[in-house]
């Protein structure tokens, strides 16, 4: 099944400035979840940001904030993001069945709260080249076990190209631009 603007909720997962210099192709996950936030933006599908820890970890990168513009930024203890009370809340009231999720790290927050998404019912794709870890072996291991409890993975380019749905969408101009 294809993923739909209209159904669509965009989680970034803790892309944070003390956490991200440890990150492998650390600088491609921020270029891709900007992307997506432009996108999502352009579309109208809402986005929420998760910040693991920030008094540790530090704030969202300066980048990811601007392309979120206006998007609530959550702080969260649970590694899923799914765990935390306001996380489930807002993506209750956004009343969207579909949830893509960029962020890092793949092998914790993002498996777990994939996992912990895909169990309660929710569509979830994980965009693989919008997620990274310290390692690029937890990587993998992490998308086999997501893709073994039926979560999906998809790129950055097929997020936008099947919310857009048809070249004759009044922004598939804009965004094409995005990924050029």
């Amino acid at each position: 099944m294809l993923l739909s603007a209209n159904e669509t909720l965009l989680l970034a997962i803790d892309i944070q400035d003390r956490l991200l210099p440890a990150i492998h192709d650390g600088e491609r996950v921020v270029r891709n979840t900007e992307i997506l936030l432009q996108a999502a933006a352009h579309l109208r599908i809402p986005a929420i940001l998760t910040e693991q820890y920030p008094k540790g970890l530090g704030a969202t990168v300066p980048q990811i904030k601007v392309a979120a513009g206006d998007s609530p930024v959550l702080e969260k203890m649970h590694f899923s993001a799914w765990g935390e009370p306001a996380v489930q809340e807002r993506i209750a009231a956004a009343g969207r069945s579909q949830v893509v999720i960029a962020g890092i790290e793949a092998h914790v927050c993002v498996l777990q709260t994939a996992l912990g998404l895909a169990e309660s019912g929710h569509r979830v794709a994980v965009v693989a080249d919008a997620i990274s870890s310290r390692h690029p072996d937890s990587v993998a291991v992490a998308c086999t076990r997501m893709q073994a409890a039926g979560v999906e993975l998809v790129t950055t380019e097929m997020c936008i190209f099947e919310w857009l749905g048809s070249a004759s969408h009044p922004e598939f101009r804009a965004l094409s631009r995005l990924i050029k």
